[in-house]
């Protein structure tokens, strides 16, 4: 008997979405659906290519096709589609080129948070994402540093083109001041570079654009709430009393400027010994996934003390780069999956847009 498109994507049923617990069909990722003869041929088009179980949906898929009598092969294709999350409004419009702004923050200084930010955003493209950064702590831009970059931006005439490097699309306020130049700015200053970076650079095609933040609660967090719609803020903390306390108030501060936060990222967690592999909580055990549990905010994972992300750090060449494979590393990759899937949860629980019907 001849193999039915209604049969196939009813067998598919079974494969579901772990984030938005719906079947891969009532979502429609199912694309290009063909049949010749007992061969069967689909594209799974997911919400994020940072999706961690992606090689299981895809076995999954395959096998229960696969069951359907008159079937003889299989093939699935994977590919995503990244949605917006949140669009623009009357007071804030979207970016030009981009999808998703993802914030990086902290309560206080200290945590690792702009090293943070640049691992998960290498780790966005490296699964396959396109992902910018905008470099927004204006008075301590550290961000080139990170990624080994120099010289100068230039344009094409209308607008700035961001550097690239490591997959990644980059602006910083680095670029445009002398290595050792302080910045003395007040607020309303602070706020025009801010726009500058969002309104005049040629983004391209960006599945993800990440900022990293200054630390605190100041203008650059007030200003980048009122400026454009945020996809969601992710706070680095370490496990000790002094820096969990400035993280409620960041968590608190984004919910109250209607950013949500995609988790808690716990850096610094602990220490692995280099000779005897005894693990030491320098800064204390779990004070981020409690405080995360507390606020009802997902934790998006730990991140131990490891001394080639701090050589990383300063040589331009970020853990992601130079030891994607290592324990450090992996901890980045699936702080980036769960962020980016927090994305995607958001995408789908985004309100309608109602067309404006004209009577005349």
């Amino acid at each position: 008997m001849p193999v039915e498109k209604a049969a196939v994507l009813d067998a598919l049923k079974v494969v579901k979405d772990p984030d938005l617990h719906k079947d891969i069909v009532s979502l429609g990722f199912i694309k290009d659906l063909e049949i010749d003869a007992g061969r069967v041929a689909f594209t799974i088009e997911l919400t994020t290519p940072a999706c961690p179980v992606k090689d299981q949906m895809r076995d999954q898929a395959r096998a229960a096709v696969m069951q359907l009598a008159g079937v003889s092969a299989v093939d699935v294709r994977m590919t995503a589609r990244v949605r917006e999350a949140v669009g623009g409004d009357s007071t804030r419009s979207t970016v030009p080129g981009v999808k998703n702004i993802i914030a990086v923050g902290a309560g206080k200084g200290g945590v690792g948070k702009t090293t943070v930010a640049v691992n998960i955003a290498i780790a966005l493209a490296k699964c396959g994402g396109k992902v910018g950064m905008i470099d927004a702590d204006i008075y301590g831009p550290n961000v080139p540093i990170m990624l080994g970059m120099k010289g100068q931006l230039t344009t094409d005439g209308q607008k700035i083109v961001p550097a690239e490097k490591y997959g990644l699309q980059v602006i910083s306020m680095a670029f445009l001041t002398a290595d050792e130049a302080p910045i003395i700015w007040r607020g309303p200053m602070l706020h025009g570079a801010l726009q500058q970076f969002f309104r005049e650079v040629r983004w391209v095609d960006l599945d993800y654009l990440v900022i990293d933040l200054p630390p605190g609660t100041g203008d650059v967090v007030l200003s980048l709430s009122q400026t454009v719609p945020v996809a969601g803020a992710i706070v680095v903390t370490t496990p000790q009393q002094v820096s969990l306390a400035d993280s409620r108030r960041a968590v608190a501060m984004y919910k109250k400027l209607n950013i949500p936060p995609l988790g808690i990222v716990e850096n610094m967690s602990y220490y692995v010994c280099s000779n005897c592999r005894h693990e030491a909580d320098i800064f204390g055990h779990g004070g981020g996934e409690r405080m995360a549990a507390e606020l009802n905010v997902p934790f998006l994972g730990r991140v131990p003390i490891y001394q080639p992300i701090r050589e990383g750090g300063d040589a331009g060449v970020p853990l992601m780069i130079s030891e994607p494979d290592s324990p450090a590393a992996q901890a980045f990759m699936a702080a980036a999956e769960r962020a980016a899937a927090q994305v995607s949860i958001a995408s789908y629980n985004r309100p309608a847009t109602i067309p404006l019907t004209i009577v005349r």
